[in-house]
């Protein structure tokens, strides 16, 4: 509740958000790549990854990514996605991020196996023609 004399205690949330991405091209492993929102400056960048999450910033390089075209082809109209802004953060010299690899674990041999039984289903499916004159992709 709210007293006249006594201040309340407040915590202040900025409506800031950041996205760690994995870098298409190859860089140095002393940058990351964040997308964010498109509202946070330098500034806001640096404080935010300092203050938060207590991480050295040396440099903060921002850019907007313009999003794609695409045309829908029921309405025959475009539509243009939202447009990104990405921030290069340039960490000390001595510290280095490489993004984990997530599926490192995952074995190709079960993927391979299920490619393989699809493949047979579809060569069977495929295979006699059940009416004459009717190619064999061709089923009611």
């Amino acid at each position: 509740m709210y007293q006249r004399c006594n201040p309340q205690l407040r915590v202040f949330l900025p409506n800031f958000w950041m996205k760690l991405i994995a870098p298409i091209d190859e860089q140095p492993p002393n940058i990351v790549q964040f997308h964010c929102s498109m509202e946070m400056s330098k500034y806001d960048i640096k404080n935010y990854l300092e203050k938060i999450y207590n991480v050295n910033v040396i440099e903060v390089r921002t850019r907007i990514a313009m999003g794609r075209f695409k045309r829908d082809r029921l309405q025959r109209s475009v539509i243009k996605e939202d447009d990104k802004k990405l921030a290069y953060v340039v960490l000390p010299k001595d510290q280095s991020f490489v993004f984990p690899d997530m599926f490192k674990n995952v074995k190709d041999d079960n993927d391979k196996e299920a490619m393989d039984i699809v493949k047979k289903d579809m060569q069977a499916f495929l295979g006699p023609k059940k009416a004459p004159g009717l190619p064999g992709w061709f089923r009611i």
